[in-house]
C-alpha cells in the first residue's frame, strides 16, 4: 500500500449509515473520499463534508452496465483508487413462502451482483498497481441466520464466499481483501431502509409477527456505534496483513461463536455417515 496517512478510497452508499460514517471519519483522518450517491441533493451534502477531500459520484450499484465506464473516469480525473469499500446495499425481510423471485432478484442485485460489479471495475488498477484494498460489508446474517431474513443472509452468504475466493486470487498482487461483518449497528437498516414482503400465510404468525416487531421495536436502539466501526475500518486500511474476516460488535461474536460450537458438534456427532461415503480401500 501507498502512505496509508492519506489514500483515495471509494465507498459506495454513503448517503446514510455505516457507510455515511465510514466516509465522515475517512475524511477526517486526511483521506480522500470518492462516495457513491443516488440523488443529486445527496451528492451536494456529501461534498459539503470537505469540499476538498470529498468527491461525489452519482451512481446506482444495480446499473451494472454504467460501472466500468464511471470508474474509469474517476481514476482519469482523480488519480489510481487505493481502497474499495463496498458498503451499498439493503435488507429483505419475509418469511422464504411469502418472499417472490423478485424480491430474491434486487436483493441479490444490490448486495452481490453489484458490489462484484465494483470489484471487477477497480480490480484492473489495483493489480496495474500492485496494491490495493477491498472492504466488502457482509453481516453477521453472512454466517449465522435468522429467520425471516433468509433472502438477505443469502446474499450476504453469497459475498462473504466470492471475498474470501477472491482474496485468494489476487494475494500474489498486494491487493488484500476483507469481509467487514457487523452485527446490529445503529442504523436505519432495520427501519426506512428495510424491504418487507407483504404478510400473506397464517401459519408464519408465530414465527414472523414477533420477529417483525422485535426488530421493528429494536431499530434505532441498536448497541453498535457506527462511528466505532468506522474507526475499526481504518484500521483495517492500515494494516499490513488485514483478515479475511471480521466480525464487529459483542453480538456478532457471540452468535458467531455459539454457531461454530454447534457445527463442531454435528461434525462430531455425524463423523463415522461423512466419512462413510468413499470407495473401501
Amino acid at each position: 500500500m501507498p502512505d496509508t496517512s492519506s489514500l483515495t478510497i471509494l465507498i459506495t452508499g454513503v448517503s446514510s449509515g455505516l457507510g455515511r460514517a465510514f466516509a465522515t471519519a475517512a475524511l477526517a483522518a486526511g483521506h480522500r473520499v470518492i462516495g457513491t450517491v443516488r440523488r443529486p441533493q445527496d451528492a451536494e451534502s456529501f461534498e459539503a463534508l470537505a469540499p476538498d477531500h470529498a468527491h461525489a459520484v452519482e451512481l446506482d450499484v444495480t446499473a451494472f452496465d454504467t460501472i466500468p465506464q464511471k470508474i474509469n473516469h474517476l481514476q482519469h480525473t482523480l488519480g489510481p483508487i487505493d481502497a474499495l469499500v463496498n458498503n451499498a446495499g439493503y435488507g429483505h425481510e419475509g418469511a422464504l413462502e411469502e418472499s417472490s423471485l423478485d424480491d430474491l432478484r434486487r436483493q441479490f442485485d444490490a448486495n452481490v451482483f453489484g458490489a462484484v460489479a465494483m470489484m471487477q471495475a477497480v480490480l484492473p488498477g489495483m493489480r496495474e498497481q500492485r496494491r490495493g484494498r477491498i472492504i466488502n460489508v457482509t453481516s453477521m446474517g453472512g454466517f449465522i441466520t435468522m429467520p425471516g431474513l433468509s433472502f438477505y443472509c443469502g446474499s450476504k452468504f453469497a459475498l462473504e464466499g466470492i471475498s474470501e475466493a477472491l482474496g485468494k486470487e489476487v494475494a500474489p498482487f498486494n491487493i488484500h481483501v476483507t469481509a467487514l461483518a457487523p452485527g446490529q449497528f445503529r442504523t436505519d437498516w432495520a427501519g426506512r431502509s428495510m424491504d418487507r414482503s407483504p404478510r400473506s400465510i397464517p401459519d408464519y404468525d408465530t414465527v414472523m409477527n414477533p420477529l417483525r416487531a422485535a426488530r421493528q421495536a429494536k431499530s434505532g436502539n441498536q448497541p453498535g456505534d457506527p462511528a466505532r466501526a468506522a474507526q475499526a475500518l481504518l484500521q483495517l486500511l492500515a494494516a499490513d496483513n488485514p483478515p479475511t474476516r471480521l466480525f464487529l460488535g459483542e453480538d456478532a461474536l457471540d452468535l458467531v461463536t455459539a454457531k461454530l460450537n454447534a457445527m463442531q458438534d454435528d461434525i462430531t456427532r455425524w463423523n463415522d455417515l461423512a466419512r462413510s461415503t468413499g470407495f473401501p480401500t
